[in-house]
């Protein structure tokens, strides 16, 4: 059942049954031209809770190996035996840190507060400015509607995500001709939501299997892509 009306505010809210939530497909990758006033989007990342795994201290995350080298003192450290989930968890983040750039990409892993400030600085600068997604308040309806008022963040950007690993740890990208957005957004039971979306200009180096191109049907470097950021996902941009 799915009705829609257009408020004082000029917005579109849309209404379903919460029955029916199940039956629209998460929203995932998107069309730059589908980030505007009035998408409905299945946001069910930002309304799950937050990973507040905390950063080790600067002098002890320098003090422990973080190479996948140097697997067996990281697992005997952190008091974790081979093979296990958790064991292959650490294996799978170093890995992903440890991947070669793709072309117009720049990437470091952060695994202290410290570190993670003066990567980032020195990767773009010291004029920037640090965002997340916001809510005004808790909720289990993942369902949202973009509102008006979506502000361009600029292309000088680094997005952060945040790994699973025992203690913090973010993976940090900046890929060329990305923009970042600060997205607003009503949920159905009066919920509003800053959300961060980023657009990708040009996906060229992009693998052809890459999931985005089976969700919308097109192929690397052909259109822009987008995509909102999970909760825990950071992005500094410049002021």
């Amino acid at each position: 059942n799915l009705g829609k009306t257009i408020s004082a505010k000029g917005y579109q809210e849309v209404y379903i049954e919460s029955d029916n939530i199940t039956s629209i497909n998460e929203t995932t990758y998107i069309f730059e031209k589908d980030l505007r006033p009035g998408k409905l989007v299945n946001f069910p990342s930002l309304i799950t809770a937050g990973d507040r795994t905390p950063f080790l201290a600067d002098r002890v995350a320098k003090s422990v190996p973080f190479s996948s080298a140097k697997l067996p003192e990281i697992l005997n450290h952190f008091s974790l035996k081979p093979q296990t989930r958790e064991a292959n968890t650490i294996t799978e983040t170093i890995g992903g840190c440890e991947r070669a750039a793709i072309d117009g990409e720049q990437k470091f892993c952060a695994s202290s507060l410290e570190s993670f400030i003066d990567l980032s600085i020195a990767t773009l600068g010291k004029d920037i400015q640090l965002l997340s997604n916001q809510l005004s308040k808790e909720t289990n309806n993942p369902l949202f509607t973009i509102a008006r008022g979506m502000q361009d963040m600029g292309e000088n950007e680094l997005i952060c995500h945040k790994e699973r690993y025992p203690r913090a740890v973010f993976l940090c990208h900046s890929i060329n001709k990305t923009t970042v957005y600060k997205v607003p957004l009503l949920g159905r039971d009066g919920t509003k939501a800053n959300a961060l979306a980023v657009c990708h200009k040009d996906t060229s180096a992009w693998s052809p299997k890459h999931k985005a191109f089976q969700i919308l049907k097109v192929k690397p470097g052909t259109v822009p892509i987008c995509h909102f950021l999970a909760k825990d996902t950071l992005a500094w941009v410049s002021n």
